[in-house]
């Protein structure tokens, strides 16, 4: 057993879950959606790329790719609340729906990691 392969493992699951979490739920909604669970998503997917970034492998670099997409839409949704928020204002519903259409596009983008991932792992070779 690969202890760094593990926690890897566990930090892109993990990400791919809180995304999921803070997506569930109707779209335009604010009730719906927890701002720390977006924050949580984002923090786990930026120590996700960072682990990334010293794997040379062909899976290594499209799984970093596929992190860098989850990062740009996370931190553009959390922007998107923060603009939407400000001055103590309530969150439209249009803006709501926004951010968890970003939030949808990196679950997939997460998906994506995860499904690479088990296809590495079913490459390897006892």
């Amino acid at each position: 057993m690969n202890f760094e392969k593990v926690v890897f493992a566990f930090f892109i699951i993990l990400a791919l879950s809180l995304n999921f979490g803070f997506f569930l739920g109707e779209i335009s909604e604010s009730t719906h959606h927890h701002p720390y669970e977006l924050f949580a998503a984002l923090f786990i997917s930026l120590i996700c790329t960072v682990m990334k970034f010293g794997d040379r492998t062909h899976f290594g670099s499209t799984v970093l790719a596929s992190s860098l997409v989850v990062d740009g839409l996370l931190i553009t949704a959390a922007i998107t609340w923060a603009l939407a928020t400000t001055d103590g204002r309530v969150i439209s519903p249009m803006a709501m729906a926004s951010i968890t259409s970003l939030a949808g596009g990196a679950l997939m983008a997460n998906l994506i990691s995860v499904i690479l991932l088990i296809i590495e792992t079913g490459q390897i070779r006892k």
